[in-house]
């Protein structure tokens, strides 16, 4: 083996392409972060007539409807008919329509200009958002694919923290102008990121596994070859596409269609879990937390621009929590992420339904400066667990023929969760008050033995190779050499040895 050198031209490339990629999770980011500062803004209220609780709760959850319409309709053959790139870049288009109407609302129907806003960017978001893990998966060797497609939840909580950062900012815009400004400034900040994102696509090659689809093995192997370079073989490249083309092909001959996603059993054993764990991301209290968190902290005495402060910093640790689970994703596997995160959830939302129980009314200011600490907490656990871990499992379990629709339909279970709990909380928090955190601590604490018992773990195993752990006709790839190079990204270029004697030793690590 040769000594390490500088990175490598894969290397550098596939980081700075996931990293550019990112920037449509940083617009889904922003948009719900920048979101939770618009809903406590006086001009907001004032431009939709003081709606209720009912009302920002569907404000909130008819985002996912949306969200859920475009995942079982319209990401899936977007993606598959047009590619990763162009599927991003149509879906960031409409995106843009609907925050124009969300920012151009005003008068009498500015209520339903928002949800109409709303449902509209939900449609877009979620091609985004399968489609950029989607292309992110596809590129990435097997044993850091973690690694570039946690780079996608790096852009969504970038984003995330940008918003509230900026909806904190435009608190001192107080004059009369800056309160019927602010908020749609706030909500048009975001056309400069999609602008970019969309501008940039064009300029990406597209995944070798959708060439390989679509028959254009030629420009295939050039791809992987750009994604390769400096890092693996001329012969492990072309390994590697022929273990593509494989599967490819078993899939074809085996008769199974997309159908066969709710027919077959191997197929039905991954769309359920991925579907589960998507679900579960959400029941876990998350979207509540994105979007109601300056209300949260209201609520244990901060005033609105320190609610927005806070709310500012919370997001911002959640970009080092989630950069670290980027190095730790790969080394430490799916399962463990997933079950710790949900673990110190569970422990953070004791502590909040339990202490404002305790000393209720804002009587105790060290109990209620706690559970903020401990809502930091919750932040720490869902950024290195549920927020990318559960896209990471779905970009990876299903064949390439499906894996489109595979993650859009599992992705449907995170947007029902997100109604459900959009709608639960706001309700839930005027009706039980800390109470309601009590209901989600339970959720958390069953997806414990739920992933252990339930997930096989994935980490290191070819895209191609998933059906050692879920069975099914297509077969198990008989080359695991992209597998074994742990060390390609840091300019390392692997040993060669027998793909036999690599694969065994593949099933064996697995």
């Amino acid at each position: 083996m040769k000594g390490k050198t500088a990175m490598s031209k894969a290397a550098l490339r596939l980081h700075l392409f996931c990293l550019f990629l990112a920037l449509g999770s940083f617009v889904w980011g922003y948009n719900v972060g920048v979101l939770a500062s618009v809903l406590v803004h006086p001009g907001f209220k004032k431009a939709l007539h003081n709606p209720d609780a009912g009302q920002t709760g569907l404000i909130t959850a008819i985002y996912y409807l949306g969200t859920w319409l475009s995942y079982i309709f319209l990401a899936h053959p977007a993606a598959d008919r047009w590619g990763r790139r162009y599927a991003a870049l149509s879906g960031m288009f409409v995106t843009c329509i609907g925050e124009a109407l969300q920012t151009g609302a005003t008068g009498s129907g500015a209520y339903a200009m928002v949800i109409a806003g709303r449902i509209i960017a939900g449609v877009g978001i979620a091609v985004v958002s399968t489609s950029v893990p989607l292309y992110q998966s596809e590129i990435a060797p097997a044993k850091q694919r973690g690694r570039f497609v946690v780079m996608n939840h790096i852009g969504f909580v970038a984003g995330l923290a940008v918003g509230f950062w900026v909806g904190y900012a435009v608190t001192f815009w107080d004059s009369p102008h800056g309160e019927y400004v602010g908020w749609r400034f706030s909500l048009a900040i975001s056309f400069v990121p999609a602008f970019i994102f969309m501008v940039g696509l064009p300029f990406m090659p597209e995944t070798p596994r959708w060439l390989v689809e679509h028959g254009r093995n030629a420009e295939a192997l050039k791809t992987l070859h750009y994604y390769r370079e400096g890092s693996f073989t001329q012969e492990q490249v072309e390994a590697e596409l022929a273990e593509i083309e494989r599967s490819v092909a078993a899939f074809r001959a085996s008769g199974l269609t997309w159908i066969s996603l709710f027919t077959d059993p191997s197929l039905f054993a991954r769309m359920w879990r991925s579907a589960l764990l998507q679900f579960m991301a959400q029941m876990c209290g998350a979207t509540a937390m994105k979007y109601y968190l300056p209300i949260l902290f209201k609520a244990l005495g901060l005033g609105t621009r320190l609610s927005l402060l806070a709310g500012g910093i919370e997001s911002t640790l959640k970009i080092g929590c989630t950069v670290l689970e980027m190095l730790i994703i790969d080394k430490a596997g799916r399962r463990l992420t997933l079950a710790v995160g949900a673990a110190v959830m569970a422990f953070a939302m004791l502590i909040n339904g339990a202490l404002p129980l305790a000393y209720p009314h804002n009587v105790n200011r060290a109990a209620d400066y706690t559970c903020i600490v401990f809502i930091f907490i919750y932040s720490l656990g869902y950024s290195m667990g549920f927020g990318p871990a559960s896209w990471v499992y779905g970009t990876e379990i299903f064949p390439t023929a499906v894996r489109a629709r595979g993650l859009s339909f599992a992705a449907s279970g995170g947007a029902i969760g997100s109604i459900v709990v959009a709608q639960v909380w706001p309700v839930g928090v005027a009706n039980l008050g800390s109470k309601i955190y009590f209901f989600f601590m339970a959720i958390n604490l069953v997806c414990v033995p739920i992933i252990f018992l339930l997930y096989p773990e994935t980490k290191g195993r070819p895209l191609e190779d998933m059906e050692v752990l879920f069975g099914g006709r297509v077969g198990v790839s008989q080359s695991s050499l992209v597998q074994d190079n742990s060390d390609e990204l840091d300019g390392v270029l692997p040993c060669k040895g027998t793909a036999s004697a690599r694969h065994e030793a593949d099933l064996r690590e697995g």
